[in-house]
């Protein structure tokens, strides 16, 4: 990633907690379809974070950004489910497919209290929206990174790998934005 200052100009939140924080969702011996039904769920738990702090900002900018936010997490979920049918062979609608998935946290594994509760991010403020959810994304990086050196299923391991790297996308995108901002 690439930004003004380069990393010593960095004052946000980055991954934080113990090396174990996240991994009770990846015991290392799920199957891939498992591995991305999960990935799935933390990614749809990101996006009701998103939609559901749209309702708790005041400025239409800041809204905005939730919204778009929120959106790029359901494009996010569209390449975990053309992985899932590309992986299992099974033929499954989506709405069928949400419904095998439990959300019960965010990306990175914390629920979203947890995530408020350590950024406090100003809701009011785009700049700190946009660093709320750089950690959240390189939480995420970091859980599917540990989570893929486990031991298990070598094409979870590779599932994994390729969430992780698509997580670094989204980080890189997200540093543009903020530059945009």
């Amino acid at each position: 990633m690439n930004m003004a200052g380069g990393i010593r100009a960095w004052d946000s939140p980055v991954a934080v907690g113990s090396q174990e924080q996240g991994l009770a969702r990846f015991d290392g011996m799920e199957s891939p379809e498992d591995t991305l039904l999960i990935a799935y769920s933390l990614e749809a738990g990101l996006r009701d974070f998103y939609l559901s702090m749209i309702g708790k900002v005041q400025t239409a900018p800041v809204r905005d950004l939730f919204q778009k936010l929120s959106d790029i997490e359901i494009k996010h979920q569209d390449r975990i489910f053309d992985e899932y049918l590309l992986v299992s062979g099974k033929t499954v609608d989506r709405e069928s497919f949400d419904r095998q998935t439990a959300v019960s946290a965010v990306e990175g594994g914390l629920t979203t209290d947890e995530y408020m509760a350590m950024f406090n991010p100003d809701l009011k403020s785009p700049g700190d929206v946009v660093s709320l959810a750089m950690s959240i994304e390189a939480q995420a990086l970091d859980l599917y990174t540990r989570a893929s050196q486990r031991g298990g299923d070598e094409r979870s391991k590779a599932v994994l790998q390729k969430i992780a790297q698509e997580e670094r996308t989204h980080l890189e995108q997200l540093g543009r934005l903020f530059n945009d901002l």
